[in-house]
């Protein structure tokens, strides 16, 4: 079942960059918290509009009283590392690794990319979550970005 709004985000735990174990609980307990995800780091639409958006806009988000945003996708903490360094994240967006798609199952975000060798991945979504429970959830449709966009997440808080 998907997560929906007014919801707790289920515990599971994923990896930071430097490849240290973080919980959902760390990551949103006592926090309001942007998260997006993307299918896949150094993907097009990933690499070209949905990452660099929230880097752009980061400081409106956060103005808006956000304390953190995440960028999640099911790539291991290496990819993401390296990911991060090629996009020029800086401090700006805090990318997660949720290698085995953990997280993305736990939430019922999770797709089967399989028939064009991808596995399993999560869907590109965006959501605010305060204090652990989901205050607002932008799914994406298949192949598109138009919901789960920095401007979108901007109108949205």
């Amino acid at each position: 079942m998907t997560i929906g709004v007014g919801d707790k985000v289920p515990e599971v735990r994923v990896k930071r960059t430097d490849m240290k174990d973080v919980t959902t609980s760390e990551l949103f307990t006592g926090k309001k918290v942007v998260i997006f995800a993307v299918p896949g780091a150094f993907t097009p639409t990933c690499s070209a509009k949905h990452l660099p958006g929230f880097v752009e806009k980061a400081d409106a988000i956060r103005s808006k009283g956000v304390d953190e945003i995440i960028c999640t996708s099911v790539n291991d903490a290496f990819v993401m590392d390296a990911w991060g360094k090629d996009r020029g994240v800086g401090d700006k967006v805090t990318l997660i690794a949720d290698g085995n798609g953990d997280l993305a199952k736990a939430l019922g975000l999770d797709f089967s990319g399989a028939e064009i060798g991808f596995g399993i991945r999560s869907q590109r979504y965006a959501a605010i979550i305060d204090d652990g429970v989901v205050t607002h959830l932008a799914i994406e449709k298949p192949m598109a970005f138009e919901v789960s966009s920095a401007e979108a997440i901007l109108k949205a808080l």
